[in-house]
């Protein structure tokens, strides 16, 4: 018998500080992209105690209104009260918005194919930066994703929608879950420890939010097989959790790039994808990744699969594209990347075209994981290439 392993991933509320700059970031990425979809837009946001500042680079052929979006936002997450330190109608709203740079724009705009020797329309677009994007699926759950990060996400969504119905209307907007999974080999057996920490207000007593998010929050997001008497659970271990959201910790959009993609379980490139237009890759082509090793999961290659491409800025074409299968895969991993390249192109034109990503749908994935997700419409979640990629079976 193979001694157990255990692997933990952690997931946030759309009212923790980073999750809010991020939504923050994405609704003046959707509300450009719905009046000029071919905006180079890079958004950045900051929130802290009363003040939320919009940043970056747009370059676009629209107004949008920033101020009347952040509010917006702010409210639709549930910070309505000054006493959580961020109230949508009282904050501060500042921006400082420069338009792209050109020295970019041109890279991106004409790529170095097409200026050296010419090309088809999708040899047109560079990539909006150099770099290096993962993209993951494993046969662990009906998502094709890793269960930690999965039951860790539905845990932070459950929390979340409590409070939104009212059913524990004492909890306020921030909150955080981690999930610790026990694995033999690559196969999910158990869950060791469940660890939620919410925001509530001030005169409610650590046993009733523990009682109430056991049986509201927990036993219908886990399931029931998973649990057993040696499963610990950790309900606000500090004992209290009244301030929080910006007015207990400064947020910044990016900053949760773990709990947006596979927590953990896969590997990282490092760059953020809210705020950006599919231009830059660090978004486009890491949701492209998920896209090709979801459909080779379903398509039988292997049972555990990640994709990495690498780009230069300014060019087309990858730098290089490399599959792992952790000695799942019923093919070498060599062919198995040869196959990719034939089904896929992955020049960022390309999976734009493919993937449908100059349209307003970036603010839903801004919270609760980029990927996974059954309750939204996503096309890079399609199982769309498993036919094509079986007839190289």
């Amino acid at each position: 018998m193979t001694k157990p392993t255990f692997f933990s991933s952690e997931s946030v509320t759309e009212g923790h500080p980073d999750k809010i700059a991020d939504q923050v970031s994405d609704a003046i990425l959707d509300s450009i992209m719905a009046s000029d979809p071919n905006a180079r837009v890079a958004c950045e946001t900051a929130v802290t105690t009363g003040m939320v500042l919009v940043m970056g680079e747009i370059s676009c052929d629209c107004y949008v209104d920033v101020p009347k979006i952040v509010r917006n936002t702010v409210e639709d997450i549930g910070y309505t009260n000054a006493a959580y330190g961020l109230d949508f109608k009282s904050c501060a709203v500042l921006s400082s918005i420069d338009e792209q740079s050109p020295d970019i724009s041109q890279g991106v705009t004409e790529s170095i194919e097409i200026r050296e020797q010419g090309g088809s329309e999708y040899d047109q677009t560079g990539a909006g930066d150099q770099g290096m994007m993962f993209g993951f699926a494993c046969d662990e759950t009906p998502e094709l994703m890793p269960i930690p990060i999965m039951l860790a996400h539905k845990l932070t969504k459950r929390l979340t929608d409590v409070r939104k119905r009212g059913s524990l209307a004492y909890l306020r907007p921030d909150g955080k879950s981690q999930v610790t999974v026990q694995y033999d080999g690559y196969k999910p057996v158990r869950v060791e420890n469940v660890v939620i920490s919410t925001q509530h207000d001030e005169h409610v007593s650590l046993e009733t939010i523990a009682e109430d998010l056991k049986r509201q929050v927990i036993e219908p997001v886990i399931p029931t097989e998973f649990l057993d008497d040696d499963t610990k659970i950790y309900i606000n271990p500090t004992g209290r959790f009244v301030i929080g959201g910006p007015h207990g910790d400064a947020g910044l959009t990016g900053r949760k790039i773990i709990v947006d993609t596979y927590g953990g379980m896969g590997r990282h490139g490092g760059g953020a994808f809210s705020g950006k237009d599919c231009t830059k890759v660090d978004r486009s082509a890491a949701y492209a990744c998920r896209h090709i090793a979801k459909n080779l999961v379903a398509a039988g290659f292997a049972s555990r699969v990640e994709v990495q491409v690498a780009y230069a800025i300014g060019v087309s074409k990858p730098m290089s594209i490399y599959v792992d299968t952790f000695g799942t895969g019923k093919l070498e991993d060599v062919k198995i990347a040869e196959i990719v390249e034939e089904v896929f192109d992955m020049r960022p034109a390309a999976i734009i075209d493919r993937l449908r990503l100059r349209r307003p749908i970036y603010k839903q994935t801004a919270a609760y994981g980029h990927f996974g997700r059954e309750d939204l419409d996503l096309p890079w979640e399609a199982l769309d290439k498993v036919e094509d990629l079986k007839r190289h079976l």
